[in-house]
């Protein structure tokens, strides 16, 4: 049989409520917080918003700020080394009465992504597209990349296309990959000195140049296509690149009047498509230079 014991000190109606110290006027305990007790708030600057394009590597910094773009504020990361290349980008911004801020680097590396930003990033206005139009009023050679998605790949066509002097680029509007800053800084900056039109049917972009008096070259392996190296081309071309997988689409491929493909003397059985576009172009390039008086 139960006998009452006697109650501890302290113990029973004499111990406070685990809240009684901490209750409301109204004598209700009050809400949690969400956050553990003793753990102090998080404070410091609120994350920082970019608006437009942020490009990031001093080569496409450089580039874009002697390019068409809109730039708002350069950030330099804290502790970067300050060189020659450095000081240059930090003078051509005074002058240009652009913003400058030094961030902590693993702030710029959560906003580039953690690309390889070499301590530097540029806010900028988004890429400047040219249109067909634009294209079709000048001459020379066009580079046409049917759906291309790998921004490295497209970023290396870029530069070569920069560095030949091709009168513009077609891009499809869909499934492809658009001058990002990724593609950007893959490029060293080169595509901020070019003319990039995003077309919504690539073939009807090219039935216009067509129209116009251009060539239309795809680059592809097969046994209809012919030697780069030794084919006689007419001119001016515009030279079709197919993307990483699949090569160049039935539809663009019917809008090509002949195939080029270089020729292959190892044991690999074809190039990258960044890599083999490039080296087409500074072939056309080599045919388009005059001849050499001895």
């Amino acid at each position: 049989m139960k006998t009452d014991r006697p109650a501890r000190f302290g113990a029973g109606h004499n111990r406070p409520h685990p809240h009684q110290d901490r209750r409301g006027p109204d004598g209700r305990p009050p809400r949690p917080s969400g956050r553990r007790e003793g753990r102090p708030a998080k404070t410091g600057a609120p994350p920082l918003s970019i608006r437009g394009d942020l490009l990031y590597g001093r080569n496409a910094v450089s580039e874009a700020l002697r390019g068409r773009r809109t730039a708002t504020r350069l950030f330099l990361a804290e502790g970067v080394r300050e060189d020659s290349r450095l000081q240059a980008l930090e003078e051509t911004a005074v002058a240009a009465a652009i913003p400058i801020e030094r961030v902590p680097r693993p702030m710029l590396d959560d906003l580039t992504s953690g690309a390889n930003h070499q301590g530097v990033a540029l806010e900028t206005s988004p890429f400047p597209y040219a249109t067909l139009d634009d294209i079709l009023s000048r001459g020379g050679t066009v580079l046409a990349l049917d759906h291309l998605q790998d921004p490295q790949n497209v970023g290396t066509l870029l530069r070569a296309a920069e560095a030949s002097g091709v009168a513009g680029i077609l891009l499809p509007q869909d499934r492809a990959a658009g001058i990002t800053p990724a593609a950007v800084n893959a490029s060293a900056g080169a595509v901020e000195h070019l003319l990039v039109a995003r077309v919504p049917n690539l073939a009807r972009a090219l039935d216009s140049l067509k129209e116009e008096g251009w060539w239309v070259v795809g680059l592809a392996a097969g046994p209809e296509a012919q030697d780069l190296f030794t084919v006689d081309l007419p001119t001016p071309i515009a030279l079709v690149v197919g993307s990483e997988g699949s090569g160049i689409g039935s539809n663009v491929a019917r809008r090509c009047d002949l195939t080029v493909s270089l020729p292959m003397r190892g044991t690999v059985a074809s190039l990258n498509a960044a890599t083999a576009g490039s080296i087409a172009l500074f072939e056309l390039l080599r045919r388009a230079q005059p001849p050499s008086v001895p």
